[in-house]
């Protein structure tokens, strides 16, 4: 009994020692670092240490287009009888060493550790029987009886394999014994194979393992064989846990009034009934144990379920669910040093897969406006929409009172982060300007006509457009978005959502809402754009004007280049300064029928063949009475005129906002 109790302390502490490099696979074949295929890679490793917590020890995920060159299907497999916790830290030292110490970009790859193996390829590049292998013997020690040896061992394997195969479906391929081959030796035995194998194949790779044990392992005590589909090994020591026998049921009580003696003669009552109460409470400790973890599993299935129900509607997209702890450690616990920015909704940071890869982490706080129906929102529409000039959304993360979106990481922030700046102004000369606003427009029309939805997203600006390494411009944050069906032109809402100074007056007014509010909020930015200055914020030698009255009247009177940006003075393209600002005065028409599509502004951005109709007053224009019978000028030529800019009213008004 003490030798048994021993014997399974000593394969628990093995069990949980840390995980113990076995040997590698690299393929010749390599990847262009910063690809497509790496940024799959680093998708697949963060998806596989994101999962390594899975009760059955075994995950595998596909990544890429089945057509693809790109594609990636990777997996681990944790030895049968670890720990959760001891899995999780040998699948999370697999990916980490993988990419950082054995094969930096390698495209098939395996790597083997003693309590996991983990590896990834090209779907169906490796095969069961003439995939990459290793084996060794691990006890190099003759057994002393040869052919006894030899023949319990192929007893036990043939029982181990017969096992392991027949595992129902969905179970655990694998399968332990112990055989007494002497007083003094005890033969231990593993083997296992990877789920995804037919109870045939499983079979088949148990016994090509068997049988392609190196032949100076003879008779040895102790081999293995390690395959990309299974495992075989032996040895005398114990590598694995195991598991204890049952506790023998304690000896029935004296009946009352049976009085024991030793040879003596002298009574053991007393000492009988002090049995009887320890073993008692031993017993009682031991069942309420039980119940309490019973109850404690229940009621953590029954939270996880609550989770995966929140999350359901959304799985089915092609976007992968991270872990709270894959972020965390990602982001250095959501440090301060790694936050990028602050919005309505939460907090941005930067953070790092274990591959490299970089991220923009997207957390919403518990104060947020935006719910779970907005976040489910966010992520069912992106996950469906894929442009150049729109951000992807890489997965997120559900857990508890967490609401995380992870998005690829653009490392020029946001347009207003330069756009507003006096002191990073200079940095987006005339040429990148004009290249986001092309850009901007190029991803609205997508969203309005060319992806498989038609969809509003009702909070354009410029915070919300992030810029990558080569200012190219992506259009983000769809909380507020909404789906129009083939045929509808128009909605409307009680909640005013959005931002002030983008919106569009029958939206502010009346909650109407339709591809041209989006329009309406691009001509805005064209106008930010050109003149660097915040409409929200503007000021102007009159108080009481706005950004896009003061455009107004600089287009008016022919002076419109005294709205363009100081910094652009060395920089700018006339004409192209000219047809932007008179496309921007075009999409803030009052009416929203006297707006242009996206399809005729990403036209008009592209061909300077296609004639544009003269812009009449912009919506919320700030005038006096006095002024409504001014001509106005045709901008023909450089002129530049000073007009005093009378008192004016403003007429506009505005119903309750929800700002973010």
């Amino acid at each position: 009994m003490i030798t048994l109790v021993l014997l399974s302390l000593l394969s628990s502490i093995i069990s949980e020692a840390a995980p113990t490099y076995q040997h590698h696979y690299c393929s010749n074949e390599t990847f262009t670092p910063n690809s497509t295929y790496q940024s799959n890679l680093n998708l697949v490793l963060s998806s596989l240490s994101s999962n390594s917590s899975i009760e059955s020890g075994f995950y595998n995920i596909t990544v890429g287009q089945n057509s693809s060159n790109n594609t990636i299907y990777g997996l681990f497999l944790c030895r049968g009888d670890v720990t959760t916790e001891v899995c999780q830290d040998c699948v999370a030292t697999a990916t980490k060493n993988i990419v950082q110490q054995y094969c930096p970009r390698g495209i098939w790859v395996v790597i083997w550790y003693d309590k996991c193996m983990l590896r990834y390829s090209e779907p169906n590049s490796f095969f069961i029987m003439n995939d990459p292998s290793f084996s060794e013997c691990t006890d190099n020690t003759t057994a002393a009886e040869l052919d006894g040896f030899n023949k319990l061992l192929a007893t036990v394997f043939d029982d181990l394999v017969t096992r392991a195969q027949s595992a129902q479906l969905g179970a655990k391929m694998f399968a332990t014994k112990e055989a007494m081959f002497s007083s003094s030796l005890t033969l231990y035995s593993l083997v296992q194979c990877t789920p995804d194998l037919s109870s045939f194949d499983c079979n088949k790779c148990l016994r090509g393992a068997i049988a392609n044990l190196p032949t100076d392992c003879n008779g040895k005590q102790g081999a293995m064989g390690l395959y990309t589909s299974c495992n075989v090994r032996y040895d005398v020591h114990p590598f694995y846990r195991i598991k204890p026998s049952p506790p023998l049921a304690p000896p029935p009580p004296a009946p009352p009034g049976l009085v024991t003696r030793t040879h003596n003669g002298k009574r053991q009552s007393s000492s009988v009934r002090i049995i009887a109460i320890v073993t008692s409470i031993a017993v009682s400790v031991v069942l309420l144990t039980m119940v309490y973890c019973f109850c404690r599993r229940k009621l953590k299935k029954k939270y996880k379920a609550k989770e995966e129900d929140a999350a359901k509607e959304i799985t089915a997209e092609e976007c992968f669910i991270f872990d709270l702890a894959t972020l965390k450690a990602a982001t250095n616990n959501f440090s301060d040093e790694n936050k990028l920015g602050k919005g309505g909704f939460g907090v941005v940071y930067k953070g790092t897969f274990l591959g490299g890869q970089e991220i923009a982490v997207k957390r919403l706080s518990s104060s947020s406006k935006q719910g779970v129906e907005e976040f489910k929102n966010e992520v069912s529409l992106l996950a469906k929409l894929q442009h150049r000039n729109l951000v992807r959304l890489l997965g997120f993360c559900l857990e508890g009172k967490e609401k995380i979106l992870v998005y690829e990481y653009v490392p020029n922030k946001s347009l207003d982060y330069f756009l507003f700046d006096p002191n990073k102004q200079r940095l987006l000369d005339w040429s990148n300007r004009y290249k986001i606003i092309g850009g901007i427009a190029r991803g609205i029309l997508y969203l309005h006509e060319d992806s498989r939805l038609r969809i509003i997203h009702r909070d354009l600006k410029a915070s919300n457009i992030l810029l990558d390494e080569e200012m190219n411009p992506k259009v983000s944050d769809f909380g507020m978005a909404r789906i129009f069906g083939i045929d509808q032109t128009q909605d409307n809402t009680h909640k005013i959502v959005g931002t002030y100074g983008y919106m569009p007056p029958e939206y502010a007014i009346r909650g109407l809402y339709s591809m041209k509010s989006d329009v309406y909020s691009f001509g805005v930015l064209i106008l930010e754009i050109i003149s660097g200055k915040k409409n929200s914020s503007f000021s102007s030698p009159s108080n009481s004007e706005n950004l896009l009255s003061y455009a107004w009247k600089h287009w008016r009177d022919g002076t419109f280049l005294e709205l363009l940006d100081p910094t652009l003075r060395d920089s700018y393209l006339r004409d192209e300064v000219k047809r932007c600002l008179h496309i921007g005065l075009e999409c803030i028409q009052e009416s929203p029928a006297e707006r242009p599509t996206m399809a005729s502004i990403v036209l008009m951005l592209n061909s300077y063949s296609v004639s544009l109709p003269l812009p009449q007053r912009p919506a919320f224009f700030l005038h006096s009475r006095t002024e409504t019978s001014m001509p106005i000028k045709e901008p023909g030529s450089d002129q530049s005129t000073s007009n005093g800019i009378p008192s004016s009213v403003n007429e506009a008004s505005i119903t309750e906002l929800y700002p973010r």
